[in-house]
């Protein structure tokens, strides 16, 4: 009898800032709160991946969907499809079909000298794997 493949981790995200919205909310002690009023709309959705940590910051990991507009507080459970790879270790991981015109949106968001680079699905896994996360860490945390 063979074993089952090796399935892909997805992680639990939770929405904070809306594609096309200025109001920008924020995670925090288990459920989205009012942050501030953005100069700009978001061009992607925007938010975070509940009970992790990226030291770079010292806030949870950011997470970005591509595609339509979700609600504030949109709770997702995904396998990540690339990551935003920048120069301070800032990264954000993206989720959603990658479409040319999301694409190029997302990296038109960050100036020249955070270095923003597109990688995939696998530089996405790794990178949370080298902060010591599991799918089991970030997503059994949140009820």
């Amino acid at each position: 009898m063979s074993s089952p493949a090796p399935t892909t981790p997805e992680w639990l995200g939770v929405v904070e800032w809306t594609l096309g919205e200025r109001e920008r909310f924020v995670w925090r002690d288990g459920e989205v709160v009012p942050y501030r009023t953005e100069p700009l709309p978001a061009p992607v959705n925007y938010g975070c991946l509940p009970g992790t940590l990226n030291p770079a910051d010292a806030a949870e990991v950011d997470a970005v969907w591509l595609g339509e507009a979700l609600p504030v507080g949109t709770e997702t459970r995904l396998t990540p499809s690339g990551l935003l790879h920048l120069a301070d270790g800032d990264h954000k991981v993206i989720f959603g079909e990658a479409q040319e015109a999301h694409l190029a949106a997302l990296l038109a968001w960050f100036p020249p000298e955070r270095g923003a680079k597109l990688l995939d699905a696998a530089a996405a896994q790794t990178w949370l794997a080298e902060l010591g996360l599991t799918e089991l860490g970030a997503a059994d945390g949140i009820a």
